[in-house]
């Protein structure tokens, strides 16, 4: 299974992004999909997470009210909008597809991973 994340790039404080990430190389309506973000010395953090049908997502706290992820499963496609963005966003964006959908916001829960896309927010 192969992910590629895409759509990053650099945007002024209070604008927006959406990031795209296709799977390939698997069922991809099988998986429950994640997105998570590293920031420039830190550790990889939870942004948020879909289940195999869209039906039902999770944030981590820095996301509420401000992201949106979705899923195509005839593209498959899983998306996060990102609006209101800010300095603190800034970071390499990952997402991962999870087979056993438990911990979400857990890495280790998550069976394979993209190469990521940079995002930076300018103030």
């Amino acid at each position: 299974v192969q992910l590629q994340a895409s759509g990053g790039g650099l945007v002024q404080s209070g604008g927006s992004l959406r990031l795209s990430c296709d799977v390939s190389g698997g069922d991809f309506s099988r998986y429950d999909m994640g997105w998570f973000r590293q920031p420039p010395g830190k550790e990889r953090e939870f942004v948020a997470a879909v289940n195999w049908n869209g039906g039902t997502t999770a944030y981590g706290d820095s996301a509420v009210g401000r992201f949106t992820i979705s899923r195509k499963n005839a593209k498959n496609t899983v998306y996060l909008q990102m609006n209101s963005l800010e300095p603190e966003d800034t970071a390499i964006y990952y997402c991962a597809a999870d087979l056993y959908g438990s911990d979400w916001a857990a890495v280790d829960e998550y069976d394979y991973w993209g190469r990521g896309t940079q995002v930076t927010v300018s103030s």
